[in-house]
């Protein structure tokens, strides 16, 4: 099931990647005087998570993630996660898996720094020890607020740091499921990030 929720993850991202850049090959067409674009980003990333579940709660997975910036700052974005590795020893199987779809506004640069808060919303996929052998995996509308920052190591390259904390509703009769958890990782812009280059040594 772990070996599933990844390559749902992977498809997900592949089919962003795949979308998105049909359309900066569509926008290439435009003649060679036309300098811009349709800023568009790709990132990956480890996550480590407090899972808001039994005992030893702590929980890593990788993170895949697309944006689009539409208006000065403002995007829109997609990400796909899945929570798997260093399951707890007193939980006998655990999985948390989203696939969020968001707009973001990141503010301008502040010498590398790029801060940014992002709304998010879509769908959660969890595995966990259960009584009922035919019971051990179901889904859950998910909400997501998150913020971080994006440190610009080179015109294309940025490093993330970003925190994150989920609403699933209605989990089990619960109100709410809340994981939440920090996640590190690199990211690439198909355009030249306009910085002043003595920031950039």
């Amino acid at each position: 099931m772990r070996l599933k929720a990844i390559l749902n993850a992977i498809s997900v991202a592949c089919s962003i990647m795949l979308a998105v850049g049909a359309q900066q090959a569509h926008a290439q067409v435009a003649p060679a005087a036309r300098v811009g674009g349709i800023p568009i980003t790709f990132g990956v990333g480890l996550s480590d998570y407090n899972l808001d579940y039994g005992p030893g709660r702590r929980m890593q997975g990788p993170v895949a993630w697309a944006a689009v910036d539409i208006f000065h700052g403002f995007g829109i974005d997609a990400s796909a996660r899945s929570i798997f590795i260093n399951t707890p020893l007193d939980l006998t199987r655990m999985q948390q898996s989203t696939f969020l779809g968001g707009v973001y506004y990141e503010r301008p640069h502040f010498w590398i720094i790029k801060p940014f808060v992002r709304a998010a919303g879509g769908l959660g996929v969890i595995e966990f020890p259960s009584r009922n052998p035919a019971y051990t995996r179901d889904s859950y509308s998910v909400w997501a607020p998150s913020g971080g920052l994006d440190f610009q190591v080179s015109q294309h390259v940025a490093v993330r740091t970003q925190y994150e904390y989920q609403f699933w509703q209605n989990f089990q009769s619960r109100n709410y499921l809340t994981p939440q958890g920090v996640t590190l990782g690199v990211s690439y812009s198909l355009l030249r990030t306009h910085v002043r280059p003595h920031e950039l040594n």
